[in-house]
């Protein structure tokens, strides 16, 4: 029975992966077949001596549409506005970006690939590699974007010595959010270790409220879950399993014991857990429903969109174990080539988001923090401080979060947050299948050449 199942799963996987480079393949025809014929449209419709007028307008994809994040948008659409370039808004709702994804895809197989898309993680080198994706060397070469970025970031923006990407934020997943009035109220600190944490919400319990904000979405359980890898671990082992994607390393006690956390974290969850948006457990945090939320900065930007005060009305600290890393993603846009009519538009765009008032500007409503190697660290309030303190740690105290796009392929990640989602909602799993599932995922994608 257990072997069937191995092979169930096996099989799954590699059709899960068979499907996402046949996807690619298509892709790179129908988008090529595009692009040929445009050009030549172009060619036959203008003369070559014309110098076609740069368009009016970009379109830009993305999935920021929660009040923080549409603050954050207004920073830039704004600052492209004062340079007369319209920003022609594509915000496509849903967590981690999973209803974007699927649009993008079928934009670009349509011919109708915009100007400018949210497109997060190494996900964009595979775009660039198809040819299809604007190189910024123009801008980023007179711009110093080497010598500005963390390294990490110039790293993440290039492909194969060109930059694809402009990078607009870093942020921090690993992070504890409290409401300060409640652990004020009941003399509370927040918890440093797990005993500490056991402690903490036991007392929250007694006062009647909920200590652990969370939903049963299947993202936000696969947010939870890779930081208490991290907790368990630290960066090395995690991207020996993220990464690298290391089939014995999914075996090892350490995901033993973060899978074991992860379900006996349900104690202090509500009841019955449903799933729910991230905004509205957010707002759990807000109301004084829920003393805790594991999520990333991106929740900040909602608290503070919402009138609320850091370090008044709510704080941050780290998820037990990880106060020394930074799980982080990285916020990113991606230009279309097209037929290179919106060049001098996208270019400003790029020259726009890295400019130091933007990052500065975008970030501080976003929740995030700069790109920059040095930023402005007076604009920065508590929780943004410890981010950039522990990101400018270096790469060792780094770890590329899985689930919002930095670690692995979109196949290994989808296959990993629904593994890791089926655990936490059916306790009749055992630690040791899920971890042969998951090594099986490893073993599977790598061989077809992840």
């Amino acid at each position: 029975m257990i072997d069937r199942q191995h092979s169930d799963n096996r099989g799954r996987v590699k059709n899960w992966h068979t499907g996402y480079r046949s996807w690619i393949a298509l892709c790179a025809f129908s988008c090529l077949f595009n692009y040929s014929i445009g050009q030549a449209a172009a060619a036959a419709a203008t003369p070559s001596a014309n110098v076609s007028q740069p368009p009016a307008s970009l379109q830009v994809l993305h999935w920021w549409t929660s009040a923080g994040e549409r603050k954050a948008v207004e920073v830039l659409s704004s600052k492209l506005a004062e340079e007369n370039i319209q920003w022609r808004d594509a915000a496509i709702p849903g967590g981690a970006g999973l209803g974007a994804s699927k649009v993008l895809k079928s934009m670009v197989l349509a011919g109708k690939a915009p100007e400018a898309t949210q497109l997060n993680g190494i996900v964009f080198g595979e775009w660039a590699d198809l040819g299809l994706l604007l190189e910024l060397d123009d801008v980023a070469t007179p711009g110093n974007w080497q010598k500005l970025l963390f390294p990490t970031v110039w790293s993440l923006v290039n492909n194969r010595g060109h930059v694809v990407a402009v990078p607009l934020g870093i942020h921090r997943i690993n992070n504890l959010f409290y409401n300060k009035k409640i652990f004020d109220r009941l003399s509370l600190t927040p918890p440093k270790t797990w005993a500490d944490f056991s402690r903490v919400a036991e007392k929250l319990k007694q006062a009647g409220i909920t200590p652990l904000a969370q939903s049963s979405e299947a993202w936000q359980v696969a947010t939870l879950f890779e930081t208490l890898v991290l907790a368990e671990s630290g960066p090395a082992y995690y991207r020996s399993l993220f990464v690298d994607l290391n089939p014995p390393a999914f075996g090892d006690p350490r995901m033993t014991h973060a899978l074991k956390r992860l379900r006996s974290l349900k104690e202090w969850m509500p009841t019955p857990l449903k799933e729910r948006p991230w905004p509205e457990m957010t707002r759990e945090l807000a109301n004084g429903d829920a003393a805790m939320f594991v999520m990333g900065d991106w929740a900040k930007g909602e608290l503070l969109a919402w009138g609320l005060n850091t370090d008044q009305d709510f704080s941050c600290s780290t998820v037990p174990g990880t106060a020394d890393y930074h799980l982080y993603s990285v916020d990113t846009l991606a230009m279309f080539a097209g037929d290179y009519s919106h060049q001098p538009a996208q270019e400003k765009l790029a020259q726009i988001v890295m400019s130091q008032p933007v990052q500065t500007a975008y970030n501080q409503v976003k929740g995030a923090i700069s790109v920059w190697r040095s930023p402005d660290l007076s604009k920065m309030d508590s929780c943004a401080r410890a981010s950039w303190s522990a990101f400018s740690k270096g790469s060792a105290f780094q770890a590329p979060s899985l689930v919002h796009r930095m670690a692995a392929d979109e196949t290994a990640k989808d296959a990993i947050v629904a593994e890791v989602h089926r655990y936490f909602v059916d306790d009749k799993m055992s630690e040791s299948d899920i971890q042969r599932k998951l090594a099986s995922i490893a073993r599977t994608v790598t061989k077809t050449g992840n």
